[in-house]
């Protein structure tokens, strides 16, 4: 017998450096000049060659099914052209499923970027936008050798659609 995929709404949460810290940190502009501290994103890029590029993403909505974690790296995401967008995360873990008790959505305005920890599960960017480049800084074989996902659709009959609220 299938069991029937039930949606989930995720409420989305404006972003905040103290709501966001479980799962990394946001980054905002500063001045010119100002001497690196903790406000600056705090990079672990030491298990590989960094990679930063451009990425080109159409038409992806707010629902999902699957999230990802990186375990040897710290990545980096903004929009460009002041879009905003949403991401869903849970806080890092080595564990094969995230913890879906702290399953979190943030709407992220497009005049700051987020740097997500090492082993955050993440799924997204999300927009309303037809198209939206990003920013992205993580690792050159991230993709490749570092990409654990975990499928709610498979494995807990769940898909999840974020609002706003």
């Amino acid at each position: 017998m299938t069991e029937t995929t039930q949606l989930k709404q995720l409420k989305a949460e404006g972003i905040t450096a103290e709501a966001f810290k479980p799962y990394g940190q946001l980054i905002t502009p500063s001045e010119d000049g100002k001497h690196y501290d903790q406000t600056d994103a705090q990079l672990n890029l030491e298990n590989g060659t960094p990679r930063f590029y451009i990425m080109r993403l159409t038409k992806r909505g707010r629902k999902f099914n699957r999230i990802t974690r990186h375990s040897q790296c710290t990545q980096c995401l903004g929009s460009l052209e002041g879009k905003d967008w949403f991401i869903g995360v849970a806080p890092p873990s080595d564990s094969p499923e995230p913890n879906l008790e702290q399953l979190k959505a943030f709407h992220i305005p497009g005049n700051c970027f987020i740097k997500l920890e090492v082993g955050t599960w993440h799924a997204g960017p999300y927009f309303d936008h037809d198209v939206v480049d990003f920013y992205n800084l993580e690792l050159s074989d991230t993709n490749v050798v570092d990409h654990f996902t975990h499928n709610f659709e498979q494995k807990n009959n769940l898909e999840f659609e974020i609002v706003q609220s």
